[in-house]
């Protein structure tokens, strides 16, 4: 029975034994390996500790026997594995075609015929620098994925902040409305109340004057039935003044139109004036910003509708979506046909890019914002405007606008910049797009750019 490699192991080297000797303990050694602990003061058996023979040790010419023909067969293998398995020959060539050792006799075969081979020590350096190249791969992408790792882990985290953050404003402009709700509905009960107390008291006040007209009535027919009693001659007497004061007591025409409550003017259409009313008191955008598309030294307002630049970055993950190397930023909604506009307000920043950017614009990569490269922007810096074709445009103005009308009709192929105050022309590009568009912003200012809200119209369609 042959034994396991581990039992023909040397405990010092961990090596098959070289010249192994026995102590008395029954341990065996290399000699080598003996000689070097027993050199360092200790002269005993590295296992058990067990004093070692004063005389050199002797041979175990038994386990040197079969400490070589181990040997012996590991070198026949690794032979084997040097020889074709078909042929016995040597593997000197290398087969390019099917990427693997061969023989000669393997090169003249059917199986190899008219295959383009290389010698095995060219072959070999070709093989290792791929295989360098394979590794360099496997490494870049290693890394890769331990960064997808640790990102993933600080998405996480920055998933549950959005999440918490996006409630809060969702609830701030909740309770907005409601306010504005619950502010509607006192206004008009109040006025509801009003009406009532009003008309309550053209009541009372009627009530009060026909109690006295009646009381007057009253005095009246006693008159007249006294009257009645008199003499003739004195009835024809006091007749005309009797009269007289009777038809100033006639009954007057009812006056009782319009007392009700004007319940109509409360109740008519009331949902829908209430909600035409709330439009006066909501914004309208356009466009609204995607932050997580936002460079992380922009700012965006809670509301998603102005940007401006900070010196502290923002941590937020790294997706392929975020523009990673200047402060830029687009809209949410991706633009592919039609007509759309919106107004920008510059007000005091200095330093600012407008416009539209295409779906496929690098965000990675730090690029000029032209047609080229897939914008088609208007930009002021250092005090100058400049319409950013393939070589920048420099612009006169007779005024420099604070705010700025962006216009596309995608399906006419033109972006137009104008400006809202007296509605004239800026500058307007002409391309064929083919892809969606995103509208574009940029800013390394801390002053502000601004979305300015729209006016709602509401037409009410006929039947």
């Amino acid at each position: 029975m042959s034994l396991p490699e581990e039992d023909l192991t040397c405990s010092v080297c961990c090596d098959i034994f070289k010249d192994p000797v026995l102590l008395p303990c029954s341990h065996s050694f290399c000699r080598d390996c003996l000689k070097q602990c027993w050199d360092t003061g200790v002269r005993g058996c590295p296992i058990c500790r067990k004093k070692g023979p004063t005389s050199s040790p002797t041979s175990n010419l038994a386990l040197k026997n079969v400490c070589e023909a181990l040997q012996e067969v590991k070198r026949q293998n690794s032979e084997d594995r040097t020889n074709c398995g078909l042929h016995g020959e040597k593997l000197k060539l290398f087969c390019l075609v099917d990427r693997q050792p061969i023989c000669v006799v393997c090169q003249s075969s059917k199986l190899h015929k008219n295959h383009e081979c290389l010698p095995t020590e060219e072959a070999l350096l070709d093989c290792k620098n791929e295989l360098e190249g394979s590794r360099k791969i496997l490494q870049e992408k290693l890394e890769s994925l331990k960064r997808i790792h640790g990102t993933s882990a600080e998405m996480f985290t920055y998933i549950k902040n959005q999440t918490l953050k996006t409630q809060k404003t969702i609830r701030s402009q909740f309770e907005q409305l409601h306010q504005a709700l619950y502010d509607e509905e006192s206004a008009r009960l109040a006025a509801l109340e009003k009406e009532e107390e009003e008309k309550i008291a053209m009541i009372k006040e009627r009530i009060k004057k026909y109690s006295e007209e009646a009381l007057s009535v009253t005095e009246i027919i006693s008159v007249i039935e006294r009257q009645l009693l008199e003499e003739n001659i004195v009835l024809l007497k006091n007749f005309k003044a009797t009269q007289d004061r009777s038809k100033d007591m006639m009954p007057a025409l009812n006056t009782t139109s319009g007392l009700l409550i004007d319940v109509s003017k409360h109740l008519s259409n009331l949902k829908y004036r209430v909600w035409e009313k709330l439009l006066d008191k909501v914004d309208y955008t356009p466009v609204t910003l995607d932050p997580n598309t936002a460079h992380p030294c922009l700012v965006l307002s809670d509301d998603l509708t102005s940007l401006h630049y900070s010196k502290q970055p923002s941590r937020c993950p790294d997706t392929p979506e975020r523009f990673h190397m200047s402060a830029e930023v687009v809209g949410m909604t991706a633009l592919d046909s039609g007509s759309h506009r919106w107004v920008v307000e510059t007000g005091s920043n200095l330093d600012w890019f407008l416009g539209v950017a295409s779906s496929s614009a690098s965000r990675n990569a730090e690029i000029s914002a032209r047609p080229e490269n897939g914008f088609w922007t208007l930009c002021f810096r250092a005090g100058e405007l400049r319409a950013m074709t393939s070589s920048p445009t420099l612009l006169t103005v007779s005024k420099m606008p604070k705010q700025v009308k962006v216009q596309l009709d995608y399906n006419k192929g033109l972006v137009s910049f104008l400006d809202p105050a007296d509605k004239s022309l800026i500058y307007e590009f002409t391309q064929t797009f083919k892809e969606p568009l995103f509208p574009y912003f940029y800013t390394q200012s801390s002053h502000p750019l601004r979305i300015m809200p729209e006016k709602v119209l509401i037409t009410a369609e006929s039947c």
